[in-house]
C-alpha cells in the first residue's frame, strides 16, 4: 500500500515539475529568441563589415580601431555624459515637488496630475512642442524673456545653448515620475520615526537630513540606475529637436551617432561595435551602482 502511493505521488510530483517546467519555458524561450540571439549576433557584427544587406565580412578588431580614432564618436560619448547633468536636477526638483505635495492643502490632487501628464505624454509631440517654443524668433521661451528685457537666443541653433536647452526639457518630462516616486515614498515613512524625533529635541532640518533621507535611499537608488540607463539612450530628442546632430555636433547622443551610422550610412558593423561599447559601459556602471548601494548603510541615524 505504502508503494503505491509513493508511486502516485513521485508520478504527482513530475506532472507538477513537468508544468511548472512548461510556465518557466516560455519566457525563457521568448528571452533566448528575442535578447539572447539577437544580442550574440550584435557581439558577432561588431566584429565584421557588413551593411546590413550583404553578408557580414570578418574584419576582426578594426571596427574598434576606428572607434578609438573617430573623434565624432567621443564628441557624442561626451554629449550623452554631459546631458546626464539633468538627473541630479531633476532628483532635487522631484524630490521639492513631492515634499510640498505630501502636504495636506487644497489642490494637491490637481497639481500631482499636472506635473504627471508630460510623463504619458508622446516624447516626439512634447519634443516638437519643445522646439517651437525654443524657436529664436517666435518661440514662447524668447517671447517671456523679451517681457522682461533680455533677448533670448536661438536656442537649438546654438552650440552653447542646444544641449542645456535638451537637458532642461528632458528635466520637465520626467519630473512627475520621479515625483510620484519620491511622494509614494514620503508617505510610506512612518510616522512615529518623526513623532520620536520631535520629542528628543530634532527639528525639522534634522529630521529630513536623519529621518526621510535615509529612508528614501532606495527610491533613490532605482531613480539613478534607470535615469543614467534612460540618459545614455537618449535619441528622440535629440532626432526631432536637433535632427542634423546640432550647431558643431553640439547634441549628437552616442545613439543617435549610432543610428545615423547603421541607418544612413549602412555601417552596420561599426554600428553594432559601438552599441557593444555603449552597452559595456552601462552595465558596468549600473553594477558600480549596485555595489555603492550594498555597501551604504540605510538604517536611519
Amino acid at each position: 500500500m505504502s508503494s503505491v502511493l509513493a508511486r502516485r505521488r513521485s508520478r504527482l510530483h513530475r506532472r507538477e515539475h513537468l508544468t511548472a517546467l512548461a510556465f518557466v519555458a516560455l519566457p525563457v524561450i521568448g528571452f533566448l529568441i528575442f535578447t539572447g540571439y539577437p544580442l550574440l549576433f550584435a557581439v558577432y557584427t561588431s566584429f565584421t563589415k557588413w551593411n546590413g544587406l550583404s553578408d557580414p565580412v570578418f574584419n576582426g578588431l578594426e571596427n574598434y580601431f576606428e572607434m578609438a580614432d573617430d573623434p565624432n564618436f567621443w564628441q557624442a560619448m561626451g554629449n550623452t555624459v554631459f546631458m546626464m547633468i539633468g538627473i541630479p536636477i531633476g532628483l532635487v526638483l522631484s524630490l521639492l515637488l513631492a515634499l510640498a505635495l505630501n502636504r495636506r492643502m487644497r489642490g494637491t490632487h490637481f497639481f500631482r496630475t499636472v506635473y504627471y501628464v508630460p510623463v504619458i505624454s508622446s516624447l516626439a509631440a512634447v519634443a516638437i512642442l519643445w522646439q517651437w517654443a525654443y524657436n529664436g524668433d517666435f518661440g514662447l521661451i524668447n517671447q517671456a524673456l523679451a517681457m522682461v528685457g533680455i533677448d533670448g537666443p536661438n536656442w537649438l541653433q546654438n552650440a552653447d545653448t542646444a544641449k542645456p536647452a535638451i537637458i532642461i526639457m528632458a528635466v520637465w518630462k520626467g519630473l512627475g515620475f520621479s515625483m510620484l516616486l519620491y511622494l509614494a515614498a514620503l508617505q510610506s515613512v512612518p510616522r512615529h520615526l518623526y513623532e520620536a524625533a520631535a520629542i528628543d529635541g530634532a527639528g525639522p532640518v534634522n529630521q529630513f537630513w536623519h529621518i526621510t533621507v535615509p529612508m528614501l535611499k532606495p527610491v533613490t537608488f532605482f531613480i539613478v540606475v534607470t535615469s543614467i540607463i534612460g540618459g545614455a539612450q537618449i535619441f528622440i530628442e535629440i532626432n526631432i529637436m536637433t535632427p542634423s546632430g546640432g550647431p558643431e555636433f553640439s547634441t549628437a547622443s552616442i545613439v543617435w551617432y549610432i543610428w545615423q551610422k547603421a541607418f544612413n550610412y549602412l555601417d552596420m558593423g561599426y554600428a553594432t561595435a559601438m552599441s557593444v561599447v555603449l552597452g559595456l559601459l552601462v552595465f558596468v556602471i549600473t553594477a558600480i551602482q549596485f555595489q555603492i548601494n550594498r555597501r551604504s548603510d540605510f538604517s536611519i541615524e
